[in-house]
């Protein structure tokens, strides 16, 4: 099967998904500086989740770039992690309404662990379909993927300490957001070879 449909598909969920987050913050009542305090945590919460889907975006843009093709299990792989990134608005919502409380907290970090399970089960599934035919450049893009499972540990340990310190939750959160910031070269190189 060709990728182009499955690309399509996942570019639409994914503008839909920044949209629904935008239009869930609500102005503030009142038209001085002072009346946006209170919807700070808001604001803060939807630019951290602005930029996690965008970095889902960036990162299955350039996967895509070397994939050759797909089979049906990559179309459920990735309609896995298309679910997982639509509960983003609805947890970055409830986190900034609650002001970075524990729940909410614990289970934004759930949804990122999630998304972050449901990439590394997308690229290995590519990585099956393309053993079969033996596509090298796809296994040598991908690499070991150390900071993606670094990533999901650093998850792991922020969804812990939501209910002990929700503050340094979110710290662990905006920084593997910030690694992910770093450019990762693999695939670009591969393309270039």
């Amino acid at each position: 099967m060709g990728k182009s449909r499955l690309e399509a598909f996942s570019d639409g969920v994914i503008a839909i998904i920044i949209t629904i987050m935008v239009l869930e913050m609500k102005a503030p009542h009142g038209s001085e500086l002072a009346d946006l305090l209170p919807v700070a945590p808001t604001f803060l919460t939807y630019i951290l989740s602005y930029v996690y889907v965008g970095l889902y975006w960036n990162n299955h843009h350039h996967l895509f770039h070397v994939v050759q093709r797909v089979s049906g299990g990559v179309l459920w792989a990735n309609l896995h992690l298309l679910f997982w990134l639509s509960l983003v608005p609805f947890v970055t919502h409830w986190l900034g309404e609650n002001h970075f409380t524990a729940w909410p907290t614990a289970l934004y970090g759930i949804v990122l662990f999630m998304a972050a399970v449901a990439y590394f089960i997308l690229t290995r599934t590519l990585l099956a379909v393309h053993d079969e035919g033996g596509n090298a450049k796809l296994a040598a893009a991908l690499g070991r993927d150390i900071k993606g499972k670094l990533s999901v540990l650093a998850y792991a340990l922020a969804i812990g300490l939501a209910f002990v310190a929700p503050a340094v939750s979110l710290a662990i959160y905006a920084l593997v957001a910030a690694v992910w910031l770093i450019p990762d070269r693999r695939i670009e190189h591969v393309i270039e070879s």
